[in-house]
Parts: structure tokens; sequence; C-alpha cells
């Protein structure tokens, strides 16, 4: 497990998008933090490292919404979702096996329907505004070495 101090919003977009510049595709990345914490604004930074140039929301109530640039981006709010099962009806698996990048918010929800090979990522809040701690878990050797190149 490594952690990241994040001091502004800049520093949290610059992390994102090389986040998102260093995916190759077939990633699942796993956002959890409490409301505000900053999971849309690193998806969106994520985004701008695939080359998407598209405004991108929280899809919230549409619980998926796809991008097109370097790779797919299919972003996932499952906020709404009362259990994992739901995930069947959006044809989870589909995304999460394909060549795009899944980023998944609320993560925790639908942990049990989740790949075992991920890239979890946690967000704390810190003293200030936008201060943050990221904790990363990587399940898997590709998001070890891809961590590994993050925290460089």
């Amino acid at each position: 497990m490594k952690k990241l101090e994040i001091n502004s919003l800049s520093e949290m977009e610059d992390f994102g998008y090389r986040l998102g510049c260093l995916l190759k595709g077939g990633e699942v990345i796993t956002l959890n933090g409490d409301l505000g914490a900053g999971k849309t604004s690193l998806t969106k930074a994520i985004a701008r490292g695939l080359g998407i140039e598209e405004h991108i929301t929280s899809p919230t109530f549409t619980i998926v919404n796809e991008y097109e640039g370097r790779l797919k981006l299919y972003h996932f709010d499952v906020y709404r979702l009362e259990s994992p099962e739901e995930m069947y009806d959006l044809g989870y698996e589909e995304y999460f096996y394909s060549d795009g990048v899944s980023v998944v918010e609320w993560a925790e929800i639908v942990y049990s329907v989740l790949p075992e090979e991920k890239l979890e990522i946690y967000i704390y809040r810190g003293d200030g505004d936008e201060e943050r701690q990221l904790k990363f878990v990587p399940v898997g050797s590709r998001y070890e070495k891809l961590v590994e190149e993050l925290i460089r």
C-alpha cells in the first residue's frame, strides 16, 4: 500500500492526468471516499490523460457514462445502487473486461462484482479545503507496476 499527499486541486489534476497517460487499456480503477472527496475531479483528470476532450459529468442517475479518447473511458457512479446485483442489468462485464478503462466511484457498494485485479484508490480529506491523501491498493502485478510508476 502506497500513499500520496495532495495539497491542491492542481496537484490532483496533475496526478490524474499522469495516471490517465499511463493507462494502456483494460484497467479497472476504483475510487472510494466521502462525498466531495474528489472522486469525480480525479476522474476528469484521468479522462484528460486519456485524450478525452468532452466535458465529464458524474453519472449519478445514469450509473455509467462512456467517453471516447485514446482509450474508451467507462465512468461509473454506483452511489444510487442498492445492491451489487444491479450491476448485472448494466452489463458491467462488457465494460470491465474490455479494452477500455473503467473508473468506478463508490466502488465499495459493488465490491463483490469487481474484477479480482484492480487499482483501488481511497481519497481522504486533509486539514485544508484542497488537501487530500490518496491511498493506493494495487491488486495484481500490473497495478503494482502502475502505482510504482505513478509514485516516482
